[in-house]
């Protein structure tokens, strides 16, 4: 008889309270919350990168309370009266798949937003793009550089057209920044796909990727479905998208803040 390990077996076993331990979702090892957290969500034996939360990123990133959210009030609309997409969007709790905020980043002010893939996949719909717009807005009128870090499955097919229309409405906003001398900063996490890749993630002055990250379109199998050939190995992932001039630079998380502070202090000297 085979008995599964999970963290909550072994916090009972240990008289200990659940939350103490956990488990990478990849290899299944077992070890503290706690050093969890301190590696910054990455499994120290598989090296597996934990998707994170708007507030466990904010966390790790930005400086501790410096971090003012704003545009939390605007909401999704069902426009098209798709079948159940307002009970899903209630059912998310949260507002939306995106958190935008202003922040201190070792001492720099950007105007800094944050994807949520456990909002619906981390899926661009009109609200996000108009959180994305009107981030650039108060960006141009603070004279602060904007950071965007994506997570998303694309396009959010329950808004239509309306969704698409984002990706155009988002990028004309950044070309806003460029022409006032700001920089856009974009951080590519797993996963950044469809629409989203296809605009605003991949048109930073710099792109960062975490490693191992999937990037890109449309994914590997529908690729390979498509073309009836066998993909190159680790297609699509950082590592490859670095080494085709795809993505600027691969940096682990651990280091995400130090190298977001070095970009920042290069684009506020120029």
């Amino acid at each position: 008889m085979e008995i599964e390990v999970t963290a909550e077996s072994i916090s009972e076993k240990k008289g200990l309270p659940a939350g103490i331990w956990t488990k990478c979702k990849k290899c299944e090892h077992i070890l503290l919350q706690r050093d969890f957290e301190e590696n910054f969500m990455v499994c120290p034996k598989c090296e597996y990168y934990t998707r994170l939360s708007p507030s466990q990123r904010i966390a790790f990133t930005v400086d501790e309370g410096s971090f003012k959210e704003i545009n939390a009030n605007l909401r999704s609309v069902n426009f098209l009266n798709f079948p159940e997409y307002t009970e899903k969007i209630g059912m998310a709790g949260l507002s939306d798949a995106i958190v935008t905020g202003e922040a201190k980043i070792n001492g720099y002010n950007v105007v800094i937003a944050i994807m949520n893939f456990s909002f619906m996949g981390g899926s661009m719909g009109a609200v996000v793009g108009e959180r994305i717009v009107r981030a650039v807005e108060r960006a141009l009128k603070k004279k602060w550089h904007v950071i965007i870090i994506s997570s998303s499955g694309g396009a959010r097919m329950q808004e239509g057209i309306l969704s698409l229309m984002q990706m155009g409405k988002t990028s004309a906003a950044l070309v806003k920044l460029a022409d006032n001398g700001l920089a856009y900063i974009s951080v590519l996490t797993d996963p950044t796909t469809g629409g989203v890749a296809a605009s605003y993630a991949m048109l930073g002055d710099i792109n960062i990727a975490e490693p191992k990250s999937l990037i890109g379109f449309a994914g590997p199998r529908v690729i390979e479905q498509t073309i009836r050939q066998q993909l190159p190995e680790g297609f699509q992932l950082s590592e490859f998208l670095e080494k085709h001039g795809m993505v600027d630079i691969v940096v682990e998380r651990k280091d995400m803040k130090e190298v977001l502070t070095r970009f920042l202090k290069f684009f506020s000297n120029k």
